[in-house]
């Protein structure tokens, strides 16, 4: 099992979080709320306004997401369906954990930090690291820009 941060629309509440409770694509199973330990640029670009993790960290905010245990079956499926390594890639960045069931060493407690894969993405236009950047994403929060499905 690998553990995967999702911080866009995968996130419960959030318009494909319904693939990650597809079993048709494997097992996901919630482990915390966490967020970066380092800050991240979180933006929401293209015509479809899909949120993009830039790979700069350093820069940005400490970004709000979930972290879900995930076997080798979704995995795949979530590299394909992020388009890794094309679109996005697979990278390991260390998160602190919000909140957590705590009581041994793969139920980890609050506060304490884990690594964990995230869909970053190299592959940005220059402009975007000039766009606001967001601590937590929501599609149909305050900025007024709903996630497209395409």
């Amino acid at each position: 099992m690998a553990k995967v941060f999702v911080y866009g629309t995968l996130k419960k509440g959030q318009p494909n979080h319904f693939l990650m409770k597809d079993h048709a694509n494997g097992q996901a199973e919630f482990v915390a709320h966490a967020r970066t330990v380092d800050p991240y640029p979180l933006v929401i670009a293209t015509e479809y306004n899909i949120p993009f993790l830039l790979n700069v960290p350093g820069t940005g905010q400490r970004v709000h997401g979930e972290i879900y245990s995930v076997d080798q079956k979704m995995l795949e499926f979530l590299d394909e369906f992020k388009e890794c390594p094309k679109l996005y890639q697979r990278t390991l960045i260390r998160l602190e954990l919000e909140d957590g069931p705590g009581g041994g060493k793969h139920t980890p407690d609050a506060g304490s930090s884990i690594e964990a894969y995230v869909y970053t993405t190299d592959t940005y236009e220059r402009e975007w690291l000039e766009k606001t950047t967001y601590e937590s994403y929501n599609s149909n929060g305050d900025h007024g820009l709903p996630y497209v499905q395409h």
